[in-house]
C-alpha cells in the first residue's frame, strides 16, 4: 500500500486542502484511493507518537491504526492519504528550543516505521516566514514574537534546513513541497499529487484556492473561458489563470497581516528575498520535488 502524508506546515491552507480531498473521496475510492476524515486519525496518531517518544512501534501497530482509520465499506485500498497539520507540533511550540519543528524528523521516522513495508511519501506546504510568523503568533497564546520564536532569529529560518533533516532521517522517502503563495495556481496539481492520480484526472475544487482570492465576476468569467476551450493544455490553463488573476484578483484577499512590533519594510523584504532563495535551494536536495506554477 502507498501512504501519502501531508504534514503542514501551520497556516498554509491545510484545512482547505483536507476539504478539497474529502470532496473527491467518492470519485477516488474507485481508484483504490482512501481519503479518511481527519477526525479518525489525527488525535490517534498524535497520542501514539507521544506515547512512543521515539521508541519502536509495537508489532501490529499498523493494523490497529488502519482498523481505526478505514471504514468497513472502504473496499480495497492501494493508497491512503492522510493530513495532519499538527504532526510536528502544535503552533505554540513550533520553535521550541529555538529550532523549527525540532521533532519533525523523529516523528516522521516513527510513523514511517509504523508503515514499514508500505510505500511512504511526505507532502509539506511552505510559507514565507514574513507572513507565516504573524499568522502563527495569532494562533497561539503567546503575547509577542519572541515568546513564539524561543530565541530563534527569524532571519535564520530556512525551510531547506528542515527538509534536509527530514530527507536525512528518512532516506529513500520521497518528499514533495510547494510554496503556499503559489497554491492558487497549482491547487489541482497538489491534490492530484497527494491522491496519486494523473493530472488529467477530474478534481472537484481544483480552482477553489484561486476562487478564494478572486472576485466572483472574475471566477465566473474564468470558468466560462475554460468551459469554452476544452482542449487547453495544462500550460495554457495556467497562463489563463495568471491572466484572470492579474485582472480580477481581490486586493483585500491578498493582504497578509504583518503587524509585528519592531518589524519594518526592510526586514519583511529581507525575509521574503531569503525565502525565495531558500526555495531555490530546495531544488538541489535529492529526493525532493518542488511543485511550481
Amino acid at each position: 500500500m502507498q501512504v501519502a502524508l501531508h504534514a503542514g506546515v501551520h497556516q498554509s491552507g491545510a484545512d482547505r486542502l483536507v476539504k478539497t480531498l474529502l470532496r473527491n473521496r467518492d470519485g477516488l475510492r474507485g481508484e483504490g484511493i482512501a481519503i479518511p476524515g481527519p477526525g479518525k486519525y489525527r488525535k490517534l496518531i498524535s497520542e501514539m507518537l507521544n506515547a512512543l517518544d521515539g521508541a519502536a512501534p509495537a508489532p501490529g501497530a499498523r493494523e490497529v491504526l488502519l482498523d481505526s482509520i478505514l471504514d468497513a465499506d472502504t473496499g480495497h485500498v492501494d493508497r491512503l492519504v492522510l493530513s495532519h497539520e499538527n504532526l510536528f507540533s502544535v503552533p505554540k511550540i513550533a520553535f521550541q528550543g529555538g529550532v523549527i519543528y525540532r521533532k519533525a524528523e523523529h516523528r516522521l521516522r516513527t510513523l514511517r516505521e509504523v508503515f514499514d513495508g508500505d510505500a511512504f511519501e511526505v507532502f509539506i506546504a511552505l510559507r514565507n516566514p514574513a507572513s507565516l510568523l504573524p499568522a502563527l503568533l495569532a494562533a497561539t497564546p503567546h503575547e509577542d514574537i519572541d515568546q513564539l520564536l524561543k530565541g530563534l532569529d527569524p532571519a535564520q529560518i530556512r525551510w531547506s534546513d528542515l527538509i534536509t533533516r527530514i530527507t536525512d532521517a528518512l532516506p529513500g522517502v520521497p518528499v514533495t513541497v510547494w510554496s503556499d503563495e503559489d497554491s492558487p495556481l497549482i491547487w489541482g496539481e497538489i491534490v492530484s499529487e497527494l491522491a496519486g492520480v494523473e493530472l488529467g484526472f477530474p478534481i472537484i475544487g481544483a480552482y477553489s484556492r484561486m476562487a478564494s482570492i478572486m472576485s466572483g465576476e472574475g471566477m465566473t468569467r474564468f470558468r466560462a473561458y475554460v468551459a469554452d476551450h476544452p482542449d487547453l493544455t495544462q500550460v495554457q490553463v495556467r497562463r489563463a489563470m495568471v491572466a484572470f488573476l492579474d485582472k480580477y484578483a481581490d486586493p483585500s484577499k491578498l493582504e497578509d497581516e504583518l503587524d509585528i512590533p519592531g518589524w519594518d519594510d526592510a526586514l519583511i523584504a529581507d525575509l521574503t528575498e531569503q525565502y525565495e532563495e531558500d526555495l531555490f535551494e530546495l531544488r538541489r536536495i535529492s529526493g525532493v520535488t518542488l511543485i511550481e506554477p
